[in-house]
């Protein structure tokens, strides 16, 4: 058995690796676009880069992780993740495994469309998938919660985040058991909270508008937003079940 991961020079990515090589002796491979910032011995390394899919080299592979991109462009992501699946499709792999989004086919969040154009591709290789829907991380808002003002537009909607490193142990776990086939997975942490109640009397109440205004990226408005509506509100237990613990809770 052949495991391959790719964006594994991310801090996802790479603890995905660290947790597949404590949990199997079968061969790990990493695709990376930086082989020289790839730290972990013992592991083959591919330079790839999904937006020259000349590069990727899936040829052997059993199960593949493809990283979701980062790049801010929906259409640049779009692409380098059909990129990806193209070239796995061509190489025969066995089983994709792809980190998603929340309910990614139906979001109202504006980066779902981006899970969701790779999630159909996947779909339309006939490749056995697995889609990890994972929701939001801790880390995404330890910042923001750590200010001496708080002010964000979510008013007190509630956030079922989990820890980056319990959602790459659920990768792990996915790739090196059995029985994951055309399964997708809903990933969120076993507890909700708000920015009022993590944030107390530092907690400012702002428009969207306001938040533009003052230079915060439209992306992370839209965040804002979706967590104001319930979006990443809902607990789910598939990642309980992986991690096979409840997940942990955020500290500020």
């Amino acid at each position: 058995m052949t495991i391959l991961i790719t964006g594994a020079t991310g801090q996802f990515g790479n603890a995905v690796v660290r947790y597949v090589l404590d949990r199997t002796n079968e061969q790990v491979i990493v695709s990376v676009r930086n082989p020289e910032k790839f730290d972990v011995a013992g592991v083959e390394v591919r330079q790839g880069d999904f937006d020259q899919p000349e590069t990727l080299d899936f040829r052997g592979v059993d199960k593949l992780l493809i990283v979701s991109a980062d790049a801010h462009d929906p259409n640049v992501r779009i692409q380098q993740h059909a990129n990806a699946i193209a070239k796995a499709a061509e190489h025969g792999v066995g089983h994709i495994f792809y980190t998603s989004l929340t309910d990614a086919d139906t979001s109202t969040v504006g980066v779902a469309v981006v899970h969701k154009a790779a999630e159909e591709a996947i779909r339309a290789t006939g490749i056995p998938f697995t889609f990890l829907r994972n929701g939001m991380y801790h880390e995404n808002y330890l910042g923001a919660l750590a200010g001496e003002v708080v002010a964000v537009s979510t008013k007190d909607g509630r956030v079922a985040s989990a820890a980056r490193d319990d959602f790459s142990l659920a990768a792990a776990v996915a790739l090196t058991t059995e029985g994951h086939e055309n399964q997708v997975y809903e990933l969120t942490g076993s507890t909700t909270w708000s920015f009022p109640e993590l944030a107390g009397d530092r907690f400012r109440d702002v428009s969207d508008d306001d938040l533009i205004a003052a230079g915060v990226p439209a992306f992370v408005v839209d965040f804002f937003v979706a967590i104001r509506n319930g979006v990443f509100a809902e607990v789910r237990p598939d990642l309980e079940k992986l991690i096979g613990r409840p997940s942990r809770p955020i500290a500020v």
